[in-house]
């Protein structure tokens, strides 16, 4: 194959375009947003290319018709004209508290304000950003585009900390310039993970147009299958040369693992770019999301929310508004967790007007079970994989009391970040989790007000049906013969009978006191 360079980490527009990089023409959808002077607001999880996005915007606005030549843009645009542009990005630190954001503010603002040729007097943030923006206007003549990259980055980094109310209210009163400014603005994009609805950047732009759900532009950052299939063939028949596999084999590992992310209810679906350009490079299917690493602030949002695992690892329903806006001041952690990456959009009830959120892939998946599983078990990190592994074998062996035994020491001990009324939701879900990483087909249906929850579990030639039941005040030989007749009663298995599988049902008996796991009984058809 023919050298070819994969933009993987690179972030600025022409340093691509003068590189020679393969580059996925996204220029039709920057010319249809730059025709209108509408603020716009896009959400994307990171690694997603945001910011290669606002560095493609940054230099169609300043002129530079040489770096777009064969580009869509290139037949479209009929008048380059160069703009004043003011590129804030939050991305490139770390802002755990208010010095640190204030800090990268000044230094953001010292960089125009010397290329503009303006004394400061005032060294507040938001009288500089308005004066700034007034003398751009002033000195070209021309109304000034302003891009913002990663605005929520210092609300994120302080997350659950004393400083994220300060972090707000120095964004607040940084970014407050700009609904005041609207005349002297040829061009607003701001992009993040998080849309935070306590921003003034939001309740004060009126007209700011969000596009994160907006079908027309869901694959703005990403990369399409479509694209995938026109920009990278090439790279695809070396993954398959390289694995062994046809190239309809390989392109269906590729969907498994990287696509899947869909950003309006009917829309073709894409792929991580950081992944994709990852698995390219390396010619394996590796999970590079993860290993690029875990945001601090999923980690911290599962600490400070345990009840959370058990509404994400089944698939979610909820209305628009429910994962949409991140609220500071609600327990709602849904907008975190979508708006990171972690859930996507899978289906929609047009007549309840709900959304099905899941992951979006493989990859996916397999970390974030990991990364949860990691915090919400007993075993150390170097042995978790061994416990996995040894459940696996357990459950191909037919082995339940080893499987069960496994489970049992895993959730021995209730974590500090558990509450003990939480333990009934806490053990549900932990089983459920260690049985969805042994990668077998695992069918849940958590029960979580009703107190007990089943967990079907198949293997080439078996199925498990597992009862779980909380104690409660009674006898733990009751609990578990009633969970037993719960699965004839409600004829789990009969679904399974067609296979010819070996059938294995079994009630386990969970303590309310936290004590862990008490017992549990076998039945074999």
């Amino acid at each position: 194959m023919e050298e070819r360079f994969l933009p993987i980490g690179i972030q600025d527009f022409e340093k691509l375009r003068k590189g020679g990089y393969v580059y996925v023409d996204k220029t039709e959808f920057v010319y249809k947003l730059a025709r209108l002077s509408t603020p716009y607001f896009l959400s994307r999880p990171r690694r997603f290319g945001k910011s290669l996005l606002l560095s493609t915007m940054e230099y169609y606005f300043l002129g530079r018709k040489d770096l777009f030549g064969g580009l869509a843009i290139s037949d479209l645009e009929k008048d380059w004209t160069e703009y004043p542009v003011l590129k804030i990005s939050f991305g490139a630190d770390s802002y755990p508290d208010l010095d640190c954001l204030k800090s990268q503010e000044n230094l953001i603002l010292s960089e125009y304000e010397k290329e503009y040729g303006i004394e400061v007097s005032d060294f507040r943030s938001a009288p500089r950003l308005k004066n700034l923006i007034r003398a751009a206007y002033e000195k070209t003549g021309k109304q000034v585009v302003i891009l913002i990259d990663e605005y929520d980055k210092p609300i994120l980094d302080a997350l659950y900390t004393e400083y994220e109310e300060q972090n707000r209210q120095e964004l607040r009163a940084f970014y407050s310039p700009l609904k005041d400014c609207d005349k002297y603005i040829r061009f607003l994009f701001i992009t993040g993970i998080t849309k935070v609805s306590h921003v003034n950047i939001f309740s004060g732009l009126n007209q700011l147009n969000d596009i994160s759900l907006n079908k027309q532009f869901s694959s703005l950052c990403g990369i399409s299958e479509t694209e995938l299939e026109k920009y990278f063939a090439p790279e695809i028949e070396e993954l398959a040369k390289e694995q062994e596999m046809s190239v309809s084999e390989t392109k269906e590992k590729l969907a498994e693992m990287y696509d899947g992310y869909h950003f309006a209810y009917d829309s073709e679906g894409v792929y991580n770019p950081f992944c994709l350009l990852k698995c390219f490079m390396e010619n394996n299917f590796g999970s590079y999301w993860f290993e690029s690493g875990t945001p601090s602030f999923l980690v911290k949002t599962l600490q400070n929310q345990p009840m959370v695992l058990s509404s994400l690892i089944n698939g979610r329903k909820a209305t628009e508004d429910q994962f949409k806006n991140y609220d500071p001041d609600s327990k709602n952690m849904l907008p975190v967790i979508y708006q990171s990456g972690y859930l996507t959009i899978k289906g929609f009830e047009k007549e309840r007007r709900k959304y099905l959120l899941d992951f979006p892939n493989r990859e996916i998946k397999d970390g974030f079970l990991n990364v949860l599983l990691k915090k919400f078990v007993t075993v150390p990190d170097d042995d978790l994989g061994l416990a996995i592994d040894n459940l696996c074998d357990a459950l191909e062996a037919h082995n339940i009391d080893r499987a069960l035994s496994i489970i049992k020491s895993a959730i021995a001990d209730l974590p500090t970040i558990v509450k003990k009324d939480m333990c009934e939701n806490y053990y549900e879900s932990v089983t459920h989790l260690m049985f969805r990483m042994t990668g077998y087909n695992v069918v849940s249906e958590l029960q979580n007000v009703a107190g007990r929850s089943d967990v079907i579990v198949t293997t080439k030639d078996s199925v498990f049906i597992f009862e779980l039941k909380m104690d409660k005040g009674q006898d733990f030989d009751t609990l578990a013969k009633n969970a037993l007749e719960q699965i004839d009663a409600n004829g789990y298995a009969e679904r399974f009978v067609v296979g010819g599988k070996t059938m294995h049902k079994i009630g386990v008996v969970f303590s309310s006191d936290g004590k862990g796991m008490l017992g549990w009984k076998i039945a074999h058809s």
